[in-house]
């Protein structure tokens, strides 16, 4: 119940982020190739594609630190593995920024890119926190 009520607002954030932050500048650049004799006039569907998009991908990014605890409660990852692929993490964040986001614009990408590494050290500190700790002492060997 925890990890769903956490998620939901997490994207909802995330969302809300994408949103009000991200969206007015992605626009601005989609219509702002207006000349004197070439108008950019957008239809309502590449308006709601662009809105939708930007709506997802936030929402979806901005699960990473939910994500990262439960592989954590699971005993996949641990903050050591984290900490050990930090460069790769940073690397695969802009990848994946330059991938998602609808414009060419280093702007736009790095307004994808800045909060995926922010998550990401949230995601560290929220499996330091909350992740599956170690109990060395109590397991039996055979």
């Amino acid at each position: 119940m925890p990890f769903t009520l956490i998620s939901t607002i997490f994207f909802f954030c995330g969302a809300a982020f994408g949103y009000f932050i991200v969206f007015p500048p992605a626009f601005r650049f989609l219509v702002g190739y207006n000349t004197e004799f070439l108008t950019s006039l957008p239809a309502v569907s590449e308006y709601f594609s662009l809105a939708i998009r930007l709506l997802i991908a936030f929402g979806l990014a901005f699960e990473m630190p939910v994500l990262m605890v439960f592989l954590a409660k699971a005993g996949l990852i641990s903050v050591a593995f984290l900490n050990r692929n930090r460069k790769y993490a940073f690397l695969i964040n802009f990848v994946i920024a330059a991938i998602v986001t609808p414009t060419p614009d280093v702007v736009n990408q790095l307004m994808m890119a800045g909060p995926l590494v922010i998550l990401y050290e949230i995601s560290v500190v929220s499996v330091w926190f909350f992740g599956r700790k170690s109990f060395a002492g109590f397991v039996k060997k055979e």
